[in-house]
């Protein structure tokens, strides 16, 4: 399986509109990120979670030629306000695409999308197939088996997704025991974490390190990341072994 990182910015994204930072004026590639989204491929399917603002850029730099589903984590603006485009792969693909999330994500996604969902459709609207999906209930997809996992992003559900030994967890605040649980022998760990302050609905680094430490993946990779963090090769250096700031464009091979 083939995990890339096709954003791994907080909704802002990384550089901030008008932001003179030194991390918003970096030049470092790394310090540049689209708002999070991962590109999974395995058994010759191509799968993404989220599609953010920048979603049609994102397929467009990775040069992703299909695309067989969606999983959403939340209805937040900065993980689905690209789901329109779907419908370039609609066309090439001559199929609908399912979007697999909660009943609260579809009917966020019924609203944000409603030309979508009408009776008589506009000509090239998006096909989209909404697939409710329960956390700690898995599925299974392309051969593989998906477990999502509910964390809390301040009192808002989220969804998070296990497929075998690899774990990506977005706008996380509190992970309850029974969703620890679910993460149990995973190896390759992503997770949030916004700045080194506190926040009231993500993570700060420190507590990702300390989830990290929890869960005891081989690897962890941070991600979902403000430009108030601090510069990615700066950080970097601060970080315990095996623990990993993410960056657009990284890709992950997982056995």
């Amino acid at each position: 399986m083939k995990i890339t990182f096709l954003g791994t910015g907080t909704s802002q994204g990384v550089p901030v509109i008008a932001c003179q930072c030194q991390v918003c004026q970096s030049s470092d590639e790394r310090d540049k990120r689209l708002r999070s989204s991962i590109l999974i491929e395995y058994n010759q399917h191509t799968l993404v979670v989220d599609t953010g603002p920048d979603f049609r850029y994102q397929m467009l730099r990775e040069k992703v030629m299909h695309l067989d589903a969606v999983l959403m984590t939340h209805s937040h603006k900065d993980h689905i306000a690209g789901l329109d485009d779907v419908r370039a792969f609609n066309y090439q693909q001559h199929s609908s695409i399912s979007i697999y999330g909660t009943e609260a994500l579809h009917e966020a996604l019924r609203r944000e999308f409603y030309y979508a969902f009408t009776e008589v459709k506009y000509p090239g609207a998006p096909r989209l197939d909404l697939e409710v999906i329960k956390a700690g209930v898995p599925l299974t997809l392309f051969g593989k088996e998906i477990i999502p996992i509910e964390v809390l992003h301040y009192k808002m559900p989220v969804l998070g997704f296990r497929i075998g030994d690899f774990a990506y967890i977005t706008d996380a605040k509190f992970i309850s025991d029974e969703s620890r649980k679910l993460l149990e022998g995973v190896r390759v760990l992503v997770v949030n974490a916004l700045q080194k302050e506190s926040h009231i609905s993500h993570l700060t680094l420190d507590e990702a390190i300390e989830f990290a430490y929890d869960i005891r993946a081989d690897k962890t990779y941070f991600t979902h990341i403000g430009h108030r963090m601090g510069l990615h090769e700066a950080v970097s250096r601060e970080l315990p072994e095996n623990m990993f700031l993410a960056y657009d464009r990284l890709k992950l091979d997982i056995g």
